[in-house]
């Protein structure tokens, strides 16, 4: 999953992004209102934007309520040192979806994440399951027909963005715009050689292939074939 981070006190800024990446997500960093905002609407990649609300230019609040404007409904966590109703409430009905107030812990931060990626999948519930594959976003747990599967950092992120959408075909440049940062110097062929650990882990040992080649198009996982 892809986050965009905005926020312009750099060593915040700096320790959510390396405890987010360390959690498995692709970070990307900006430091002020107008370079989040046209961050945020250059790209459609981004599963959740965390945004700062005293910037200097466009402030928090401006950013959201541009963005909303504009058509982009992005899950937006607004950080704040301020933490009265009057706040809270502008933050809510300027777009954001959620609001968390300086100095937080890491692990509500992650647990806010968390929520907000699920909104989206409500009907998912806590766990995301493609056929008798179980994958767990908060104990970073995965399974399949109850066996316990160990992946690294990398291909659990590559896995959760294929069971948040399952069926659908996602090309090379789609997982790799999702799973890695801006700035990540990745190849498509270093897509082919995660989808190959992938399938060794999830399918191999099992007698039905889940995550199918839709040849010229990219990658779909599906318990349908």
């Amino acid at each position: 999953m892809k986050i965009l981070v905005v926020e312009d006190e750099h060593r915040i800024a700096q320790g959510i992004r390396e405890g987010l990446e360390e959690e498995g997500y692709a970070v990307d960093v900006e430091h002020d209102g107008e370079s989040g905002y046209n961050a945020a609407s250059a790209s459609s990649d981004y599963d959740l934007i965390i945004l700062d609300v005293m910037m200097p230019g466009l402030n928090g609040y401006e950013v959201a309520d541009k963005l909303r404007g504009d058509g982009n409904h992005t899950p937006i966590l607004m950080l704040t040192a301020k933490d009265q109703e009057r706040d809270i409430v502008k933050g809510l009905d300027t777009g954001a979806d959620d609001y968390l107030a300086k100095p937080f812990s890491f692990d509500v931060l992650l647990a806010r994440i968390r929520a907000l990626l699920r909104r989206p999948h409500q009907s998912l519930g806590e766990t995301l399951n493609v056929g008798d594959l179980m994958l767990d976003p908060a104990k970073k747990q995965v399974e399949r027909g109850g066996k316990d599967i160990r992946l690294t950092s990398k291909e659990f992120a590559i896995l959760e963005y294929f069971m948040r959408n399952p069926g659908r075909v996602l090309s090379k440049d789609s997982i790799i715009s999702h799973v890695w940062d801006f700035d990540a110097d990745v190849l498509p062929n270093n897509v082919e050689v995660f989808i190959t650990f992938l399938r060794a882990k999830i399918d191999k040992p099992f007698k039905k292939p889940l995550l199918h080649t839709v040849r010229g198009f990219g990658y779909k996982l599906s318990a349908e074939g």
